[in-house]
């Protein structure tokens, strides 16, 4: 990936000499931030702000700039050459904001697998719906501190809701090593106990011990290729928690949808990685 950054900055640097300093620094930020994960770590405010942050822009903006490398090999200069890092400044500005969204959600995936198939819907026992927070994606690391995970779970303990879903990837290279930081990050939601699953992502598997202890810590109930029913306040409910796969994963779902088949009279959840699937309006 180095290799490429030097290679494209080489091409892009004559279309920004006369902003040759930020160009400059912002390079040097990708090369220091990479090497510094030689031995990962969460960093704080000042290395994130002036290392992590605008490393991970220009180096996506470098890389994204492709289609104007390319011509310029020969001789072709097309115009416009800040679109690419326009884009990954708006990716950055997205990463650094938490988007909250509150809809009713109907989702199921049986036209690819016929055990997550809909089932007829029907009005919920208690006479209102059931309630769901999702969480999904935080990756701790330069984007997402601990303090900031930790703000976004208390947001969800004030809703007070029936279940709280947490689908997956915790974690990045510069948190895998300490279970404390993920730990730290999600113990708001002890306060709601009984109440909080997860499922694993894919970045999940590369620190799994260090996932599983701190959900354990947490107060968070893992499920992986597994069940769990409970009552709830909106009614019965059945969640199945499955792990994430690389292949096969239409023969995966299948296999533990029919390990653990639906409950007569529960609403049934499905936990697919970073995606969450189930039976009726919320």
């Amino acid at each position: 990936m180095l290799g490429l950054q030097v290679l494209f900055a080489s091409a892009l640097f004559p279309r920004f000499h006369s902003v040759w300093p930020p160009f400059v620094y912002g390079h040097a930020a990708v090369f220091v931030h990479s090497l510094m994960l030689i031995r990962p770590s969460m960093r704080g405010f000042l290395y994130r702000a002036l290392v992590s942050i605008p490393g991970a822009f220009f180096g996506a903006g470098t890389l994204l700039a492709l289609p104007w490398v390319l011509p310029s090999a020969f001789g072709v200069a097309l115009p416009a050459v800040w679109i690419p890092y326009a884009v990954a400044l708006i990716g950055v500005l997205q990463s650094l904001r938490s988007k909250e969204e509150q809809v009713h959600l109907v989702v199921a995936d049986g036209e690819s697998v016929p055990e997550l198939k809909r089932h007829p819907k029907r009005p919920p026992s208690s006479g209102r719906p059931l309630t769901l927070v999702q969480i999904t994606d935080p990756h701790l690391g330069p984007f997402m501190s601990v303090e900031r995970l930790r703000r976004i779970c208390e947001r969800a303990v004030a809703r007070q809701p029936d279940l709280v879903l947490l689908t997956g990837d915790f974690l990045t290279m510069e948190s895998q090593a300490d279970p404390e930081l993920l730990c730290s990050a999600l113990s708001p939601l002890a306060a709601l106990p009984g109440r909080c699953f997860a499922c694993l992502g894919n970045h999940d598997h590369e620190a799994l011990e260090t996932v599983k202890a701190a959900l354990e810590r947490a107060g968070v109930t893992l499920l992986v290729d597994n069940a769990r029913e409970l009552l709830t306040a909106a009614g019965p409910v059945q969640i199945l928690g499955m792990d994430f796969v690389w292949r096969d994963r239409k023969e995966h779902l299948a296999r533990v949808c029919a390990e653990h088949p639906r409950l007569a009279g529960h609403l049934r959840i499905e936990k697919l990685g970073k995606i969450m699937m189930k039976r009726r309006k919320t």
